[in-house]
């Protein structure tokens, strides 16, 4: 059972606004957009509860705030729910309808509704407790961008590990051999009249019995009873230790080892309470998931978030990273948040518009995103290592470019053309680079080489016309160098080493005036580049 779309109502900033989700849902936006506003919706519908006097949207008045979602797979999660009498009472509104609608609102804060489509109206909560009707919908989390550590870690019935632990001893301890014996040598130690500790107790006891006998002498007999400890009340004194190349306790560690370790915990409790609550699904709010975390870490988030959902899992976050929008998933769904006038809009990202979206968000400037100015798409290493170089030596003041290296030199370049067009396709398909990238290429050599070439300008017929494919008058670079320099390391053989020589000798003039294709191909880049 899964929310299948949401609708939200005079909450907050958000006046009117419907969203259709799907297993796995990222929201995007600038800062005081109405991100958190729509988790914390959720988080209302679920729980009821919400700070005094920041419910309603600024321009509602007295009109009702109301959050209304519609689960899927209904018919599959209501085999999932362990209380029989709850079950039945849901299945006499819904019949056999796969989808459901429930809503709360302001009006009622305190219950929630279920719609009856044969009656055409809401019925309250129909299993008559609001803990008893959260366990008949998927469960939900959420880790806000302020959660501590020990919020989740702490030992408590609220929070992951304690329900984790909690089930642990119930389910395991009282069948565990060790924690028997444990228990016997317990009564032994303190109970026992042979035992040490027992005298010492019992001797302590006598002397304050006679202290206190001074003063109330109708006192015979005082005694330290030492009780057998709830398992709970022990691990109430557990700490977390992780060892990373320096074992500390958790709470010593860094911000991001800190976030993502609360993460891994509620993924861990995600998996026990799916194997503990017979197939239960959950759902999970993330507040700016990516909090502290090298890009590096956010990907690894990213794939263990999707990780759940394959699991039946919900995932909604927001974020202002890039990385959970880049990559793609078929269970992703992007929205962009805007707000304007003091009203949030949420409207879903389709695939053309999400480079755009990424490219507002983080900054609205190529320079923002640490993007080059423009590519340089050329045949191999030796061409990369070559360009790379002179640009380094002669050119530093020109626009950022970035020099590719088509991987030509390996066995692809026996298919001539095929690695460059394979380096040049992402490039072609995105709409900031595509009429801007230069292409540098070897002169065909005999009648099949030709027939590719004249194949790939076919494809492309803008590259010519643009002015953005440059080829060289020979059939590679080492041809192309100066004579002079072409005899001076004539005994060397690797190519790319020949490339680093040649360019750490070649003179500016010789290259602009000897190699000028080259040096042409290079102005257009740098001619058509983005001006930072």
């Amino acid at each position: 059972m899964n929310i299948s779309s949401i609708s939200i109502a005079n909450f907050r900033s958000l006046r009117n606004v419907q969203l259709a989700t799907s297993s796995f849902n990222i929201l995007v936006g600038q800062n005081n957009h109405g991100k958190t506003n729509v988790l914390e919706a959720l988080a209302w519908f679920y729980t009821g509860r919400t700070e005094a006097g920041s419910l309603r949207h600024v321009d509602a008045g007295e009109e009702e705030v109301i959050v209304e979602l519609e689960f899927s797979d209904v018919q599959a999660g209501l085999a999932h729910i362990s209380n029989e009498e709850n079950r039945t009472k849901l299945i006499r509104i819904i019949g056999n309808s796969d989808t459901m609608r429930i809503r709360r609102t302001s009006a009622d804060s305190k219950n929630r509704f279920l719609w009856n489509a044969e009656s055409g109206g809401w019925v309250r909560q129909p299993t008559g407790a609001d803990s008893a009707f959260n366990n008949c919908i998927p469960r939900f989390e959420f880790v806000e961008a302020t959660k501590s550590l020990k919020e989740v870690l702490a030992y408590k019935n609220t929070t992951p590990i304690g329900q984790m632990l909690s089930g642990i001893v119930t389910e395991v301890l009282e069948r565990d051999k060790a924690y028997r014996e444990f228990r016997e040598k317990f009564e032994v130690l303190f109970g026992s009249p042979e035992s040490g500790v027992r005298k010492m107790l019992n001797e302590l006891s006598e002397r304050v019995q006679k202290h206190l006998e001074k003063q109330f002498p109708d006192c015979r007999e005082v005694t330290f009873q030492v009780e057998e400890p709830e398992f709970d009340e022990l691990l109430k004194t557990y700490t977390t230790h992780l060892d990373d190349g320096v074992p500390t306790t958790a709470e010593e560690k860094g911000d991001g080892m800190q976030r993502a370790l609360m993460l891994a915990v509620i993924n861990t409790h995600a998996d026990f309470r799916r194997e503990s609550a017979l197939g239960r699904s959950f759902i999970f709010f993330l507040d700016e998931a990516e909090l502290h975390l090298h890009p590096t870490a956010q990907r690894q988030l990213k794939a263990a978030l999707l990780s759940l959902t394959s699991s039946g899992d919900q995932v909604f976050l927001t974020t202002h990273s890039s990385v959970f929008i880049a990559d793609e998933n078929p269970s992703q769904t992007v929205f962009s948040v805007r707000k304007s006038d003091r009203d949030t809009s949420v409207s879903t990202v389709e695939r053309p518009d999400r480079q755009e979206v990424v490219y507002q968000l983080l900054g609205g400037n190529p320079a923002d995103l640490l993007l080059p100015a423009n590519f340089f798409v050329v045949e191999g290493p030796s061409e990369e290592t070559f360009l790379r170089i002179l640009i380094k030596r002669f050119y530093a003041d020109k626009p950022n470019i970035k020099v590719i290296g088509a991987d030509g030199d390996d066995e692809r370049q026996r298919q001539y053309l095929g690695a460059i067009a394979l380096a040049y396709d992402p490039l072609r398909h995105t709409p900031i680079y595509s009429k801007k990238v230069t292409i540098l290429c070897d002169q065909p050599n005999g009648d099949e080489k030709r027939r590719r070439f004249d194949a790939f300008k076919a494809t492309n017929p803008h590259l010519e016309r643009n002015g953005q494919l440059h080829v060289l008058p020979v059939n590679g670079l080492e041809d192309y160098y100066p004579a002079e320099l072409r005899e001076h390391f004539q005994d060397i053989r690797k190519k790319v080493l020949l490339a680093r020589k040649v360019a750490e000798r070649l003179t500016k003039e010789q290259f602009e005036g000897e190699m000028s294709v080259c040096f042409m191909a290079l102005q257009h880049c740098w001619a058509s580049a983005y001006s930072h």
